[in-house]
């Protein structure tokens, strides 16, 4: 692994020497922090951290190597990743390559060897930073201006970075399938003679485990891209849609927010997460609002109103639904609450057959505190209505 020096740098003026790995180029995004202890390939695969730097608070990173089963996506496609120490050696069973190889596949520089605790705090302080990551020990004032200078990540459309070109279905279910669930169990709302139900997913950035949870829920899948129109989903004639993950600013989208719009007039079920979350929250007429510095973890408790239940959820967003949105409008309701701060992390409706969470229930860091989500998206599709909650 190579140890030349490497120069983190974010808008503000603080700047962070430490040493290389990865690949050998230059680097930008909004620089962001993840608290999970693990899974930092599937955090890097994420299409959500289009456009961001991730720094990993937990010290040592790489040790289990990387594998082809723990890839969420076709890729890696965070903008850079700063870790305290990188693992040159990884020792796992399933591991076939290490993280440094990995991310000089994929195009993502490295930095290692800075104080990640000092990063954390500083933008935990005063909020996330445009950033870069350049190869050498650059100049403290050089590599500043660089970072002041460098792309914006609030106001761009990166969902149309990600989403898949053209569409595609999925069959493959979860390894392990899911507890106390036989997809045969499962009938189609809409009459027909299949055993499964049909959802198309539109593609904001989708992650692969979302789509192995519909298939072991009974689902026959098609994925398509995030410009597809309303009309052409409802053309296919769906039980449901999905509308998945994904990265960036979602005020930057009104077309997504149109087809979503249009999908409720339409009267079809849907079932949102984190970027869906967001995209209906707009659709229904709320606001959204950046956070000082995001929610990115494994680790973070949510509250679901209807049962009072707390579940351990994994997150990625730094945007949010601004609480009082939906004060004039009494068949919205926020369904789920973070503990932490009181952010939105989901919401339904009275009348329409819809719902959301900001969180990642297929992330399973409970490992299915989340899971229910999945089922109560079925039984809204096989009965067309609104969720019969508390």
């Amino acid at each position: 692994m190579a140890s030349e020096f490497a120069t983190l740098a974010l808008e503000d003026g603080a700047v962070f020497y430490g040493r290389a790995f990865g690949a050998p180029v230059d680097g930008y995004g909004e620089v962001c922090f993840n608290t999970s202890m693990t899974g930092y390939q599937e955090i890097l695969t994420d299409p959500s951290y289009a456009g961001q730097m991730i720094c990993m608070t937990a010290p040592q990173i790489g040790n289990t190597g990387v594998n082809a089963l723990d890839m969420e996506s076709r890729r890696a496609w965070a903008g850079g990743f700063i870790v305290r120490e990188i693992c040159p050696s990884p020792s796992n069973f399933r591991s076939t390559a290490s993280l440094d190889s990995f991310l000089k596949k994929w195009g993502v520089p490295g930095i290692a060897g800075i104080d990640t605790r000092a990063l954390t705090k500083r933008l935990r302080d005063f909020g996330a930073k445009r950033g870069v990551l350049l190869r050498g020990k650059v100049a403290h004032d050089l590599a500043a201006k660089r970072a002041r200078s460098s792309p914006a990540y609030v106001g761009v459309d990166w969902i149309s970075k990600v989403s898949t070109p053209k569409a595609y279905t999925w069959d493959k279910p979860l390894e392990s399938g899911v507890p106390g669930v036989k997809p045969s169990e499962f009938k189609p709302a809409n009459g027909g003679n299949s055993a499964r139900l049909k959802v198309v997913t539109l593609d904001c950035g989708v992650k692969y485990n979302s789509l192995r949870n519909l298939v072991s829920h009974g689902a026959k899948v098609t994925v398509v891209p995030a410009r597809t129109t309303a009309a052409e989903i409802l053309a296919a004639k769906p039980d449901g849609v999905f509308i998945s993950n994904g990265p960036g600013d979602p005020n930057a989208v009104p077309y997504l927010v149109e087809t979503v719009r249009r999908l409720i007039a339409a009267k079809v079920p849907l079932f949102g997460i984190c970027m869906g979350h967001q995209m209906l929250t707009l659709a229904l007429g709320g606001r959204m609002a950046k956070l000082k510095f995001g929610h990115r973890g494994g680790n973070q408790p949510v509250r679901d109103e209807s049962t009072k239940k707390v579940e351990i959820t994994s997150q990625n967003h730094g945007f949010a639904t601004v609480k009082d949105s939906f004060t004039k409008d009494k068949d919205v309701v926020l369904s789920h609450w973070g503990l932490n701060d009181q952010v939105v992390e989901g919401l339904r409706h009275k009348r329409h057959a819809l719902f959301s969470v900001q969180y990642h229930p297929e992330a399973s860091p409970g490992p299915h505190d989340a899971n229910y989500l999945f089922g109560r998206f079925v039984r809204m599709m096989q009965t067309k209505k609104p969720l019969a909650l508390k």
